[in-house]
């Protein structure tokens, strides 16, 4: 498997993609992703080409007590589909390789860890979850949808291994949408 190269962090100035609050709509189509109701969703981070959501942030708290790490998540069984195939022909593997022997990439994902960090407590902060960010950031790799969900909420440059397993993945929007779902009106 080719790995790309990392890229340069984005400019400070860059904003970072723009929120949108989750509409009826929005949460129809991810539960019809999802094959379930969505927990804790929040608004859609990131807006597939389609237009459908396909990456939501949700609460760092659900609503019945639990703790949540997990702030961006992937949505589109498509893109979700991508992923699985790159981490099953050891996508994660090399890249944990060069996150142990290259200080650089080290200290790339470590920010990419305090972003999600920030960009969580900035919400709310829960107690059990301080710290914890996901993916198995900042010391691991162990889950790459969670990094293309950071990489697509945040922007490029914000998630190294993100920007790279994004770089890999075929376009999962070219077929379409991935649900039939109602156009908003």
């Amino acid at each position: 498997m080719t790995v790309v190269p990392p890229q340069e962090p984005a400019a400070a100035s860059v904003p970072p993609p723009k929120r949108e609050p989750a509409t009826d709509a929005d949460l129809a189509a991810v539960a019809a992703q999802l094959g379930r109701p969505p927990r804790g969703t929040r608004a859609v981070a990131h807006r597939c080409p389609c237009g459908l959501p396909d990456v939501v942030e949700t609460t760092p708290r659900l609503a019945d007590g639990t703790p949540f790490p997990t702030l961006f998540y992937l949505t589109c069984p498509r893109a979700t589909a991508a992923c699985s195939r790159l981490e099953s022909a050891g996508l994660m593997r090399e890249m944990a390789d060069r996150l142990a022997t290259d200080p650089e990439l080290a200290a790339r994902y470590r920010a990419a860890h305090e972003d999600y960090l920030t960009r969580r407590e900035a919400i709310a902060e829960v107690p059990e979850i301080a710290g914890i960010s996901a993916g198995g950031m900042p010391g691991r790799v162990k889950c790459l949808h969670v990094q293309i969900g950071h990489a697509l909420a945040a922007g490029p440059g914000t998630n190294p291994f993100g920007d790279e397993a994004l770089a890999l993945v075929e376009p999962w929007w070219a077929a379409g949408r991935c649900v039939d779902v109602p156009e908003a009106e």
